[in-house]
C-alpha cells in the first residue's frame, strides 16, 4: 500500500546518535508533567501529511495531529510556501499587536468562513499563543462586558491548563463555576439517552438560571465545546445546543463556543456550530488556525467590546509566521471543501469501524462527528453495570435505581484496554491518544488531507489492534499512575 512518501533525511551537524540516548535525556531532564512523550516513546526527524518517520527508522501514520493543530497534516507545501514567503520578504516577525500586510490578510480571510451572523460585526482579540490563552480571554471579556463573575460549563469540559480555563473545564472544583451535565447517549447523566435526555438536560440548565433558590445568580458567560474532544469525542445534540442558545440569549448570558479542537472544518463543517445552527456571542479559536504554529484568537459580537486599551494583551500575539500559515490553512481548507470531505470520510470510517469492532464485548460504542473519532473501551468482565452514584454508573442515583435503567446502564469504563489498545496501534505504526472521563476512549484525529487509502489504512491497524486487545483481555492489567510508568520506563521505553 503505498502511503505518504517522505523526502531523504538530511543530516544535522552534531545530532545526538540514536533515538535511545535522546529518550534517556529527555525522560532525565524534563518535567514529570511531560504527558505524550510517555505514551509515545518516538523522536520524529521528519514528517510530511500524515506520516511522521522517528530516528529509529520507523514510519508511523500519525492521527493524533498535534491534538488536532494540523489540519492540513505535516509540512503541507501551502503552508511551507507561507512561511517561505514572509522569511524571504524581510518582514518584521515581531511586531506585538500592530498592523501588518500578513495580519491583515489572516483576519479577512477568518472573517470570510465565521458563521454570518457573527462575522457581521465581530471583533477580534489576538491572544497570547495557546488555546488556553483564548479561553483565559474570553471569560475576562464576558466579565468585562457584563459586569457579572460567574460562569456556566459543563461536565467533561476541557477548555485549557491556566488557572481560568481550568476552572471552567470538568476536573477541577470553582466556587464561581457552575456546572451543568453534558448530555450524551452512551452514558447518560439521567440514565435515558436520546431526545428525553437532551431535554432534561436543557430544562436542568434552565431551573437553576430561574430558580432564585439555586445559588446560580444572572453569571457572565457559558462557555461550551459543540464537540468535547478530550471529554471522550461528544458531540454536543444539534437540538441541545440550539436551545443552549435560546436559553442564554433570552437572558442575556453570552453564549461562548470553544472550537479550539473542533473548528477549520475538523466535525465536517468549517465551524462546529454550524452544524446546529447556533451563532455563539464569542467564538474561541486556536489548534488549526495557526497552521501548525501557536496563534489564538477570541472572536465576538461587537457589543461586547468594553475593553478599555490595555485590558488584555500578550507578547506574543503577533505571531507573524502563524498568520500567514493559519491563511494558507484556511484559505486551503475553504477553496477546496475538506470540510465537506471530512464529513463524508468521517461518516465512511465510523461505519467501517462499527462493522469491523462494534461487535466486541470490550467496545461500549463507536462515535464521532466528522474526522474527530472515538472507540469507547470498556470491561468486558465486570460481572454487573457499576454501582449506582459512582463515575461509572448512567446518572444520578434515583435514576439509575430503577429496574429499566440499571438495565440500560453501560458496563464499567476500561482505562487499561484502552491503554492497551493505543500500544498495539504504535506497534502497528499507528499514533493515537486516549480521551474520556477515564481515559477510556481511543481517539482518531488525522488530517482533512487523508486519503481513501491512508484512511483504510488506518482502520485496518486500528481494529487490528482492538481485536488484539479484545483476545488478551483478561490478562491486562490495571495501568499506573504517570509517576510509576516514568519509574519503570526511564528511557522512554514501552
Amino acid at each position: 500500500m503505498a502511503l505518504t512518501q517522505l523526502p531523504p533525511p538530511v543530516p544535522s551537524e552534531g545530532a545526538p546518535a540514536g533515538h535511545e540516548g535522546i529518550l534517556r535525556r529527555q525522560s532525565a531532564r524534563e518535567s514529570a508533567a511531560r504527558t505524550y512523550a510517555r505514551s509515545l516513546p518516538i523522536v520524529p526527524v521528519r514528517a510530511r501529511g500524515l506520516t511522521i518517520e522517528g530516528a529509529d527508522g520507523r514510519r508511523y501514520l500519525d492521527c493524533l495531529s498535534g491534538a488536532g493543530t494540523l489540519a492540513l497534516g505535516h509540512n503541507h507545501p501551502v503552508v511551507l510556501e507561507a512561511i517561505r514567503s514572509v522569511l524571504d520578504s524581510g518582514a518584521p516577525l515581531h511586531v506585538l499587536d500592530l498592523a501588518t500586510p500578513v495580519k491583515d490578510d489572516f483576519t479577512s480571510e477568518l472573517f470570510a468562513t465565521l458563521p454570518p451572523g457573527l462575522a457581521e460585526s465581530a471583533r477580534v482579540q489576538f491572544c497570547g499563543p495557546a488555546g488556553t490563552d483564548a479561553v483565559e480571554a474570553a471569560l475576562k471579556l464576558v466579565r468585562t462586558a457584563t459586569g457579572r463573575e460567574g460562569l456556566v460549563a459543563f461536565s467533561g469540559a476541557y477548555h485549557g491548563m491556566t488557572s481560568g480555563a481550568l476552572a471552567v473545564s470538568g476536573g477541577a472544583p470553582s466556587v464561581s463555576v457552575t456546572r451543568l451535565p453534558f448530555p450524551q447517549d452512551y452514558r447518560c447523566p439521567f440514565g435515558v439517552g436520546g431526545e428525553t435526555g437532551e431535554r432534561l438536560a436543557a430544562r436542568w440548565a434552565e431551573s437553576l438560571l430561574d430558580d432564585p433558590g439555586s445559588g446560580v445568580r444572572d453569571p457572565a458567560g457559558m462557555i461550551v465545546e459543540p464537540v468535547q474532544g478530550e471529554g471522550g469525542v461528544l458531540p454536543a445534540p444539534d437540538g441541545w445546543l440550539r436551545r443552549m442558545r435560546e436559553i442564554t440569549a433570552a437572558r442575556g448570558i453570552p453564549l461562548i463556543a470553544d472550537e479550539v479542537q473542533t473548528g477549520v472544518g475538523r466535525t465536517g463543517a468549517f465551524w462546529a456550530v454550524e452544524h446546529s445552527g447556533v451563532v455563539p456571542d464569542v467564538m474561541v479559536l486556536s489548534k488549526a488556525i495557526g497552521g501548525s504554529l501557536p496563534l489564538a484568537v477570541v472572536v465576538y459580537r461587537e457589543e461586547l467590546d468594553a475593553w478599555q486599551p490595555g485590558d488584555h494583551a500578550g507578547t506574543f500575539r503577533g505571531n507573524q509566521l502563524a498568520m500567514a500559515a493559519g491563511t494558507a490553512t484556511l484559505r486551503y481548507v475553504r477553496r477546496n471543501a475538506l470540510a465537506e470531505r471530512a464529513a463524508v470520510l468521517g461518516e465512511r470510517m465510523l461505519d467501517r469501524l462499527r462493522a469491523a469492532v462494534g461487535a466486541y464485548d470490550c467496545v461500549g460504542e463507536v462515535r464521532g462527528r466528522g474526522l474527530m473519532i472515538g472507540v469507547e473501551m470498556v470491561d468486558p468482565e465486570a460481572t454487573e453495570p457499576a454501582a449506582a452514584g459512582t463515575p461509572d454508573a448512567c446518572g444520578t442515583p434515583a435514576a439509575c435505581g430503577t429496574p429499566d435503567a440499571r438495565a440500560a446502564r453501560p458496563l464499567p469504563a476500561a482505562p487499561a484496554l484502552a491503554a492497551a489498545v493505543r500500544q498495539e496501534c504504535l506497534r502497528r505504526g499507528l499514533i493515537v491518544e486516549l480521551g474520556g472521563r477515564h481515559a477510556c476512549v481511543v481517539r482518531l484525529l488525522p488530517p482533512l488531507t487523508i486519503t481513501d487509502e491512508q484512511a483504510e489504512a488506518v482502520l485496518e491497524r486500528l481494529s487490528d489492534a482492538i481485536a488484539a486487545v479484545s483476545r488478551t483481555s483478561r490478562r491486562i492489567p490495571t495501568p499506573r499512575s504517570p509517576k510509576e510508568e516514568g519509574a519503570a520506563h526511564p528511557a522512554g521505553t514501552p
